[in-house]
């Protein structure tokens, strides 16, 4: 087979979806199937994958931060939308014996067979958790997507049918295709954690986690809410420390965290490095992920990964992946998720427990297993 992969996706630091391109990247180009990988970025082919060394203004950037800025204005939006597919229409004219991947939600016009992403469908479903720009225009190129796409990939069953049913789309064109972590989330020796833990004022064990963008589809008023039911005692022994990316809306949340902040029960890291992020994991007593809404849920898996007790909602994705490892209740329960983070923080027995099935959970996942799965649509595709 012949590949084509867009790497926009990819722009250091990586998070989410850059990461998954970025992985998908390398493992596709292990596989013996796969005769020759070419990678898209911008409207140009190009020989390698950006590293994080790269300069800034590589074209993947410059595409990138072009796109933030056209996201502003409803005029540009359109003027973008009519000049740059056919430029890279032309790019890839020629090339109808490959397979074109899109990773990210997005398939320009193709004249061969082209398979696409679909992370979630959070445009659709909680679009008042972005920019009502950024909304519309994902909300048009999706459905010019699905108009291109012979096949699409989603990181999950839940996601699979959830798009079937949302868009009236054949289930049997959709593959679900579960994503994977880094090997750097893994349990670490106190010596390995003290130089990070001690730069953020951390101590091993010492308290719970929650990583992810500061969002209301987070669910964030509710952990809040859980934890402050905690004891006194209990909550100043273990703070809840909270790492991510301000999100959309996110004033009232914040606000919220600033008050618990003020009253010794609570941290904020804003964004941890990538180099820095699996210390911080493996330095928790707990993980805490209460999500309304996921297309897979990676903070889950990269919590078991680093031999970390979880505790979650059941809402969306989760189940699939957390399995049988971590305690989880319905995403609004407030008391019952106050129990079960109680419970993750003083009950050994179950920590034990819970610590050795998410390893075993999480060994279930893999990059090369992503990447054999998603040749196996290219496969398909390409007959």
């Amino acid at each position: 087979m012949r590949v084509i992969l867009s790497i926009d996706p990819v722009r250091f630091p990586l998070t989410g979806i850059g990461r998954y391109t970025f992985e998908l990247a390398q493992n596709l180009k292990k596989l013996p199937e796969i005769e020759q990988l070419r990678f898209f970025s911008g409207h140009r082919f190009v020989d390698e994958l950006p590293e994080a060394t790269m300069p800034a203004t590589s074209t993947a950037s410059i595409s990138a931060h072009l796109r933030r800025a056209i996201l502003k204005s409803s005029v540009a939006v359109g003027i973008y939308r009519f000049v740059y597919p056919p430029i890279k229409h032309y790019a890839l004219r020629g090339h109808a014996d490959h397979v074109f991947h899109g990773p990210n939600f997005y398939l320009p016009p193709f004249d061969g067979p082209s398979v696409c992403t679909f992370h979630d469908l959070s445009m659709f479903t909680w679009a008042q958790c972005s920019p009502t720009e950024r909304v519309r225009y994902m909300r048009k190129e999706i459905e010019l997507t699905l108009q291109r796409a012979d096949m699409l990939i989603t990181d999950s069953e839940y996601t699979r049918r959830e798009i079937a049913a949302y868009f009236a789309w054949p289930l049997d064109k959709i593959r679900a295709v579960p994503l994977a972590c880094s090997a750097d989330f893994r349990p670490r020796t106190d010596d390995e954690l003290a130089p990070v833990l001690n730069k953020f004022g951390l101590q091993a064990g010492a308290y719970s986690l929650y990583v992810g963008t500061i969002e209301p589809r987070k669910n964030l008023e509710a952990l809040l809410d859980a934890y402050s039911r905690l004891p006194h005692a209990e909550r100043q022994r273990w703070p809840l420390v909270l790492t991510g990316y301000r999100g959309w809306r996110s004033e009232q949340l914040h606000a919220r965290i600033e008050t618990a902040v003020a009253a010794g029960w609570a941290r904020y890291l804003g964004f941890v490095e990538a180099d820095e992020l699996p210390l911080i994991y493996a330095g928790a007593r707990l993980f805490v992920f209460p999500s309304l809404y996921e297309g897979f849920g990676l903070p889950v898996l990269e919590a078991m990964a680093s031999g970390i007790p979880v505790v979650c909602s059941n809402a969306s994705t989760l189940p699939e992946v957390a399995g049988d490892a971590a305690a989880m209740c319905e995403p609004q329960n407030v008391d019952t998720l106050s129990q079960l983070i109680a419970a993750g923080l003083e009950d050994e027995t179950w920590r034990a427990g819970a610590r050795c099935r998410g390893l075993l959970r999480a060994a279930d996942f893999s990059w090369q297993r992503c990447a054999r799965e998603t040749a196996a649509v290219y496969r398909e595709v390409a007959l």
